[in-house]
């Protein structure tokens, strides 16, 4: 069983930058896949970003192309989402989750889940 806390979020301007970490509990973080989604009020939670147990392999939502870049430290057990040009359809709360079965978009594949951080992006 893996533990998620994540960190980093807040409020920011429009076209600024925000870094998410995930840092999770255990011994076997690297074989766990691991993804970022979030939810905006009203809205389903969506798939942002997710890499592989090696962090050799990684998505990201067309919506966040470019501008996010997840990334992981096995040795620090922690999953990072990098966040450049934000933009006001960006504030959402963001929650890491864990997976032993790959990776992927879908939240269905994840087993494990933070409580969220608030990401709030003013125009």
């Amino acid at each position: 069983q893996v533990q998620l806390v994540e960190s980093g979020g807040g409020l920011v301007q429009a076209g600024g930058s925000l870094r998410l970490s995930c840092a999770a509990s255990g011994r076997t973080f690297s074989s766990y896949g691991m993804g970022w989604f979030r939810q905006a009020p009203g809205k389903e939670r969506e798939f942002v970003a997710c890499i592989s147990g090696t962090g050799g392999v990684t998505a990201h939502a067309d919506s966040v192309k470019g501008r996010f870049t997840i990334s992981r430290d096995n040795a620090k057990n922690t999953v990072y989402l990098q966040m450049n040009s934000l933009k006001p359809e960006d504030t959402a709360v963001y929650y890491c989750a864990a997976t032993l079965y790959g990776y992927g978009s879908s939240r269905l594949l994840y087993n494990y889940w933070g409580q969220g951080t608030q990401v709030t992006v003013s125009s």
